[in-house]
């Protein structure tokens, strides 16, 4: 097998992404380094080597990437609608991966996947294909955090035509999952939906009209196209990966709803409130193609796997009964 045997460092493997990296890898015999810096590993297992590092010093960058044959980089920060500061996740994305190129790049790293962002594409009513990436500037509400992300890929272009060094860029979709930011402040739709519904929130108010149209990725369909990608087409080539099929707010509201079993809360969409775009899916048919990647996971079980995963990580009943008003 590809990953058997081999040294594979995930960058961010106590976050979100990277701990489903990780579990993913855990089934094809590599062995696994994870660097820790403010967070405690999730995942654990004998097989999974852990370094204390900052991965905005060049130093630290070098060594944990000592005797690495791959590495999936998913360290970093995500842009929300809620957000105050969005330079934030601009300027730590910026370093951390610059960092992350140089050193591997030094440390003569056979190959490295890095992730783009569908928040790079411009406005469109349509699922969008990777070569719609330059038609246009980013969605004006995405613009620096999606100017960023193409930057990002651009520079594993540099790196790649300089080094030889292999590298792999997927472009997700809207993702979710166990593991996610589940703070209202920060986090993206399905996890605010997810934590409103299981604290049984009544009324439940959903900023916009509900017909705005996502497509949303388990987190682990995701960790499963990186280990494919990373494997067979590591070529400086931006995939998309999503799930292919697209739902309204209100069809995704309604699916949270009843796996967190709270179907009567009266739901009030205000359309007076700010959103973010009308429309946002990406064409997965490049990664049918190249990678032989299909999606497994509907909605509806991730949705109900994300519930199940929140509540035991909070302690609350399926039985709770509570109020909000927020």
């Amino acid at each position: 097998m590809f990953y058997d045997g081999k040294k594979v460092l995930v960058t961010g493997g106590t976050g979100f992404i990277g701990t489903h990296i990780v579990r993913e890898l855990l089934k094809t015999g590599a062995r696994i380094r994870v660097p820790i810096h403010n967070r405690p590993l999730i995942v654990r297992d004998e097989r999974i080597e852990t370094l204390q590092a900052d991965l905005t010093r060049q130093e630290d960058c070098l060594r944990i990437l000592t005797g690495v044959d791959y590495v999936f980089h998913a360290a970093g920060s995500v842009g929300a609608a809620g957000v105050t500061n969005p330079m934030s996740s601009i300027t730590i994305n910026l370093i951390l991966t610059a960092q992350i190129l140089q050193a591997a790049w030094t440390a003569g790293v056979q190959r490295i996947l890095i992730f783009g962002s569908s928040t790079g594409y411009p406005a469109a009513d349509h699922p969008v294909k990777e070569d719609e990436m330059w038609s246009g500037a980013p969605h004006p509400v995405y613009t620096g955090y999606g100017w960023m992300r193409r930057y990002l890929e651009r520079l594993g272009e540099f790196v790649h035509s300089k080094s030889g060094m292999k590298v792999a860029v997927v472009r997700p979709t809207a993702v979710y999952g166990p593991w996610d930011n589940f703070d209202l402040k920060t986090c993206h739709v399905i996890p605010a939906l997810v934590r409103r519904a299981v604290e049984k929130e009544n009324p439940f108010v959903v900023w916009g009209s509900g017909e705005e149209i996502r497509d949303f990725l388990h987190a682990s369909d995701l960790a499963r196209a990186c280990l494919l990608m990373l494997e067979n087409y590591a070529e400086c080539d931006p995939v998309n990966i999503g799930y292919g099929k697209t739902l309204t707010i209100k069809e995704t509201v309604d699916t949270v709803l009843k796996a967190a079993g709270h179907s009567d809360a009266e739901v009030v969409f205000d359309s007076t409130k700010p959103t973010t775009i009308p429309y946002r899916a990406v064409d997965i048919g490049k990664a049918k193609q190249t990678l032989g990647f299909e999606p497994a996971v509907s909605l509806k079980e991730g949705v109900k796997d994300t519930v199940q995963w929140y509540r035991e990580k909070t302690g609350i009943s399926p039985l709770v009964d509570r109020c909000c008003t927020k």
